[in-house]
């Protein structure tokens, strides 16, 4: 499907670019993830059992709802811009009239990623660059963080990584790379998706 379609078929509208500069330094601009790259990713990956699902940088909430609708899990979205909270919310409400669920689990948080708390339930964690390699390792700490004091399979999946992110999970940290999905039709070797674990 285009991407006109699957905002049709989820009833929400998370298309569009940030102009101008994020309001933080360290943050980058705002860039939906494409749905061609979310299906390629789950042609070629599979969830680990129990998942719930963390979008670091979510902006309008087209991943975590398009998690949810696909798998039926719980699913996070952190976002630090106020509008695109606000329209992730919006588009929480819209999704949730089609699918006729009141009770649905997914949340968004409006912070700045590095204060984001992990749960002992959190075990994928998505980014799409969100931001420099200095948040990134803040991040990633809170995360290694809770494996220690809650042991459990952790997944990283990098969209389109920034080559510090993979540097610095490959030599500073015990996560190891699982899956690399090559995405089709794109000439830019950096066009991939990038999946790390932390095996307990």
């Amino acid at each position: 499907m285009k991407e006109h379609d699957f905002e049709k078929l989820l009833r929400i509208n998370t298309a569009g670019f940030q102009y101008g500069f994020p309001k933080l330094a360290h943050y980058h601009r705002y860039e939906p993830t494409p749905y061609t790259g979310l299906e390629q990713l789950f042609e070629n990956y599979t969830l680990p059992d129990n998942a719930t699902f963390v979008d670091i940088g979510c902006g309008k909430g087209r991943v975590p709802i398009y998690i949810h609708y696909r798998f039926h899990i719980p699913v996070v979205g952190i976002e630090m811009d106020e509008k695109f909270f606000i329209e992730a919310q919006q588009n929480r409400e819209a999704y949730l009239e089609k699918a006729q669920k009141k009770h649905v689990p997914i949340t968004f948080f409006r912070m700045i990623a590095e204060r984001y708390i992990v749960k002992k339930e959190d075990n994928v964690f998505f980014f799409f660059n969100p931001f420099s390699i200095d948040i990134f390792r803040k991040v990633v700490a809170n995360i290694l963080y809770s494996f220690e004091y809650n042991p459990r399979n952790i997944h990283i999946i990098l969209y389109y990584p920034a080559i510090d992110y993979l540097f610095y999970l490959e030599q500073e940290t015990p996560f190891t790379l699982r899956k690399e999905v090559r995405l089709k039709g794109e000439s830019n070797a950096n066009e991939r998706i990038c999946v790390y674990t932390l095996l307990f």
